[in-house]
């Protein structure tokens, strides 16, 4: 009589895990992060793509931030015949502004290959993306953190902008600056520079 093996791998032990770690300069005083599931680990189907702005309804993961887009990051799932990894893709859903990926510019609608480690920085918010592999291939986890330094400081993935991302201008008005009267999205790219 032969005996069946009791171990069977099942896709909940093995799921490819994005890490998704924020910084905001004012994230302490704001509550930027109060929609986001912080520290837990949630479920996506890798045939969904996951989007990321500041409308709970249209998005996968929202955050609380008049100068966000509606809309305004999506991450995409994908397998390639030559590897069995599950990797991503990362596309700029905003017209307002760009999203830089390891210094690289990407304007509306453009999207590229997300590698294991990414610093994508958007308005005045950096993200360290770090994926972790699984075996899983209907789909993964993400799972969110907050950092209290900026990642490219603590990582050294500084790349400096040769121009810097911005798409409106900051006055005083009647005492108020513009950032606080509109309710648009607002995008800027500060350059940080790192040193050894």
């Amino acid at each position: 009589m032969t005996t069946v093996s009791q171990t069977i791998e099942t896709e909940e032990d093995l799921l490819t895990c994005l890490h998704i770690k924020l910084y905001h300069p004012q994230q302490a005083s704001r509550g930027f992060y109060t929609l986001l599931p912080l520290g837990n680990k949630s479920r996506h189907s890798a045939e969904d793509p996951l989007r990321l702005g500041r409308d709970d309804q249209a998005c996968t993961f929202a955050l609380v931030d008049p100068r966000v887009s509606r809309k305004h990051l999506a991450f995409f799932a994908y397998r390639t015949p030559q590897t069995p990894d599950m990797l991503f893709t990362i596309q700029n859903l905003t017209q307002k502004g760009r999203l830089s990926v390891n210094g690289s510019v990407l304007n509306y609608l453009e999207r590229m290959d997300l590698p294991d480690k990414a610093l994508i920085r958007f308005g005045e918010y950096e993200m360290l993306i770090v994926r972790e592999s699984g075996e899983a291939k209907g789909s993964f986890e993400v799972e969110f953190e907050v950092l209290a330094v900026p990642p490219s400081r603590e990582t050294c993935m500084c790349v400096p902008s040769t121009t810097p991302v911005m798409d409106t201008g900051s006055h005083v008005m009647n005492g108020v600056p513009a950032e606080l009267r509109s309710q648009d999205p607002l995008e800027t790219d500060e350059t940080l520079i790192c040193y050894s």
